[in-house]
Parts: structure tokens; C-alpha cells; sequence
């Protein structure tokens, strides 16, 4: 098998393939054609091969009968044929010297009979002959928007900090279509399937050694190493968060996971002891998931513990200083400066200037009130970051609103989350995402993630002293 260095450089080819060939492109709109219009849609810039066994050409691209009859070099080979023919199809690919297959198709080890486990075993025996590498089976293969790739239409072209690895295709590209409207870009996602071969610690070493990755997320429905997965956690998670969110860990979601992958998924208490001794951030549901990666994404570096709290609903105050105490944070000590400042413009009326500020809900009809607020508190020496809850109440003056946040973080540089008023429509989340501003449905998540940061954030730089 390959050393790290070897396999850190195979996966850097197969991220930035120079040719791609697509193995069983249909001829008609059918579900393997969406692989052809992804890498398309996502301008993949190096030629792409159809291989059929009879067309002579596939939406204006010439084809191919099979991988060996392709004149030039082949990088990577997306396999879309059932899973009884794939066997001679990765010989072909081995032979023609392909760097890596993703296998599509379902159909093996997961179906749990001894056939299928046969073939698995048989696909990566004719691969590693010839050191080619598989991705899958029953998976998407490659989201890299630098490299040109895609495993769907219509995900963003621009690359951000954030690598991802799932072991469900669906779920890898629902997250990837999700997480820009969060302010989520990624540098790279894989959708691992089935794990004949490439495994999710793999892609955490690769991850972890990766300059253009700054976050690591993963969805998981089984640890086919333990101890390989151990120790990439413990190396990747020194260096970069890891945020796991691992599935079949009761019987209910175990049985799905054997049927959707063929994962076993383990006990609680041993994949808490993983999360523990590995370093990384547990996660549980799909909104947390992408919360903290947003949390990771885009809350700066040194944060602190002084929180300043500024809503318009007065509930929703008392709220967030009771998530901010349950969350080891503190609330900041506003000056005696800033409350005389705050004085001049708040109504004095159903308000508070102690932390946290009350400024009512006169507020979301006069937004210069939050916008002075906020910018006050970012001035204030004694405070370390800053929870808004509010929002205007038209979309004229959430745009207004919105654009105050985004400038008054920009000028102080001080972190800002915004959390949203319950009842309304999260409508100008994206713009404050997009933005660089962490936007949060409930004031206990936007607390709990906050301190997940800090506490990574001074977990690292103490490893970094020792």
C-alpha cells in the first residue's frame, strides 16, 4: 500500500484531474448523464471522455468503446455501469494506467451476500495491482471547485477553507447546494460510499496536510479502522477543527446504515471516547452540522469571552446572557463611557443599558438604533465579541440592518453574531453569511458554537506551546 506522502499526492491528482473519462455515459437524459452536465456546469477545463460501447458520440463529445481505445492519458474514470459489468471496466482502467475510478453503482458488499463481497474484493485487488485508487462503491466521487469538478449541477464555482467527507452521496451534495447560503465555500468534498478502498481517514490525513483546507466536516455511518481513524483524527484535529457528525450509533440508525452502506456503526460510548481522544467536535442533526462549520468558517481567530448582548425583544435578552453563562462565557462589563453613549439615542422606557442592552422593539421600525448600539459596543475595550438578536421589520430596513452589522464588523473587526427573531422569516441570513457574519436561528446555538470555536481556538495554541 502507499505511504502517506505517496497517497497525499495521488489525492491531490485525483482533486485536480487533467482528463476525466465517464464509463456508461447515457446517450438519453438519464441519471448518469448529470455527471457529464456537473463537471459542464462547473467549467471543468480538461477534456472529458465518453465511454459507450456503441455511440460514436455523446452531446458533441466523441466517444469511446471502452477506456484503453482514449488516445491520450486518462487521470480519473467515473464508472457508471452496473455493478456486474464493473469488474472488466476497472481492469481496463488499471491497464490504461488511470490514477483513480469513482464506482456509482451499488450492488456489493452492503447487499451482505457473498457474491457481491467477492466482486468488491475482486474490483480492488485489479486496482491496487496497478496502484489505482477507487473511490466508492455506491458513491458521487469529487466536489473540487478549483480543480473543475462536480458530482452535480449546479454547485458554486467559488472554493472556500472548508473540506468535507461523507459517506452518503445525497447528503454530500445537499450540503454542498446548502452551504453557501451560510457562507460555506469548500475547498473539497468526497462522497466515500462504500469504502472499498479510499476511507475517510485517508481523506482526514489528506485534508489535514491540505493548505487550501482550513475546517474539515464529515458525515459517517461507520469506521471500517478504528485505530487508522484514531490516528489520522489525532494528527488532522492538532492542526485544523474537525467537526464529526457520525450516524448509527443506536439500533435504529445502525440497521440503516448496514443497509445504505453496509457501515457498522458502533456504540456511543466508544465513538465518544474516539471524539474525545481525537480532538474533534461531535455534532448530532444536519443543522448543527452546518452551523458549527459556519461557526468554524467564519468567526475569527483569538476570540474571547466577553460577550456583549444587544436585542430588541427583551425575553430573547435574558435568553442569550443564560446561553452565554451555560456556554462558559461571560457577559462583558459594559463602561460607564458606553452606557452614557447608549443613553443618548435608546428610549429610556421598557429598554436596559446594562448588559445585556434592551433596546425594545421600536428598534425593527428605527434601525439606526441598532446600528449606534452596536457600534458602541464594538468601541468598548471590555468587550470581546457581540450577539445582535433582531431584525427589521420591512425588507427595506432588514436591508438596512443588515448592511449596519456587515460595516460596523468590518471597521471594528470584532466578531458579530446575529441571530434572528423568532416568528420571522430568516430572509437576509444569507447576506450576513455571505458577508462573514455568523447568522443563527436560536441564541442558545449561536452561544454553544461561539464557545466550541473559543475553546478549539485555545485547545490548538496550547498544543502549539508544549
Amino acid at each position: 500500500m502507499e505511504n502517506k506522502r505517496q497517497l497525499m499526492t495521488r489525492l491531490h491528482d485525483l482533486f485536480n484531474p487533467k482528463s476525466i473519462a465517464i464509463v456508461g455515459l447515457p446517450r438519453g437524459m438519464k441519471m448518469g448523464k448529470l455527471f457529464l452536465i456537473a463537471l459542464q456546469d462547473q467549467g471543468y477545463p480538461g477534456p472529458i471522455y465518453p465511454v459507450h460501447p456503441e455511440a460514436r458520440e455523446i452531446d458533441g463529445l466523441k466517444a469511446y468503446p471502452n477506456v484503453s481505445a482514449i488516445p491520450g492519458p486518462v487521470d480519473l474514470a467515473i464508472i457508471l455501469v452496473p455493478h456486474h459489468s464493473a469488474l472488466p471496466v476497472v481492469k481496463d482502467c488499471a491497464a490504461k494506467g488511470v490514477k483513480g475510478v469513482v464506482l456509482f453503482t451499488a450492488g456489493y458488499k452492503e447487499t451482505g451476500t457473498d457474491e457481491g463481497k467477492a466482486l468488491e474484493e475482486k474490483l480492488v485487488a485489479a486496482a491496487h495491482g496497478s496502484g489505482m485508487r477507487l473511490f466508492g462503491p455506491n458513491c458521487m466521487g469529487i466536489y473540487s471547485p478549483k480543480g473543475g469538478l462536480s458530482f452535480f449541477p449546479e454547485l458554486s464555482k467559488k472554493s472556500g477553507p472548508v473540506g468535507f467527507i461523507s459517506h452518503s452521496g445525497s447528503l454530500a451534495n445537499i450540503i454542498g447546494r446548502i452551504g453557501p447560503q451560510k457562507g460555506i465555500y469548500f475547498s473539497k468534498a468526497v462522497s466515500l460510499g462504500n469504502e472499498c478502498d479510499l476511507n475517510a481517514a485517508d481523506l482526514l490525513t489528506y485534508l489535514g496536510g491540505d493548505p487550501e483546507t482550513a475546517v474539515i466536516g464529515a458525515y459517517l455511518e461507520g469506521i471500517k479502522n478504528g485505530p487508522a481513524f484514531l490516528k489520522a483524527l489525532k494528527n488532522t484535529s492538532k492542526k485544523k477543527p474537525v467537526v464529526l457528525w457520525k450516524v448509527g450509533l443506536n439500533p435504529e440508525g445502525n440497521q440503516a446504515a448496514a443497509s445504505h452502506t453496509g457501515a457498522l456503526g458502533g456504540s456511543r460510548e466508544i465513538w465518544e471516547a474516539v471524539v474525545r481522544q481525537g480532538g474533534a467536535i461531535s455534532v448530532d442533526g444536519f443543522d448543527i452540522l452546518l452551523d458549527t462549520l459556519m461557526g468554524f468558517s467564519l468567526l475569527p481567530h483569538n476570540l474571547g469571552d466577553r460577550i456583549a448582548i444587544l436585542s430588541g425583544p427583551g425575553g430573547l435578552a435574558v435568553a442569550a446572557a443564560e446561553a452565554c453563562g451555560n456556554a462558559g462565557l461571560r457577559l462583558a462589563e459594559i463602561s460607564q463611557e458606553t452606557r452614557s453613549a447608549l443613553a443618548e439615542f435608546i428610549p429610556p422606557t421598557g429598554t436596559s443599558l446594562r448588559n445585556p442592552i434592551d433596546v425594545g422593539l421600536s428598534a425593527s421600525l428605527e434601525i439606526q438604533i441598532y446600528t449606534r448600539a452596536a457600534t458602541a459596543l464594538a468601541a468598548d475595550p471590555g468587550v470581546d465579541g457581540i450577539l445582535v438578536a433582531g431584525r427589521g421589520m420591512t425588507p427595506e430596513l432588514n436591508k438596512l440592518y443588515t448592511e449596519g452589522m456587515v460595516s460596523i464588523q468590518r471597521e471594528s473587526g470584532k466578531p458579530f453574531v446575529v441571530v434572528n427573531i423568532p416568528g420571522f422569516g430568516g430572509d437576509f441570513a444569507k447576506d450576513l453569511c455571505q458577508a462573514g457574519i455568523p447568522f443563527f436561528e436560536t441564541v442558545e446555538r449561536a452561544m454553544t458554537i461561539y464557545a466550541q470555536v473559543r475553546q478549539y481556538q485555545i485547545r490548538r495554541d496550547q498544543r502549539a506551546d508544549t
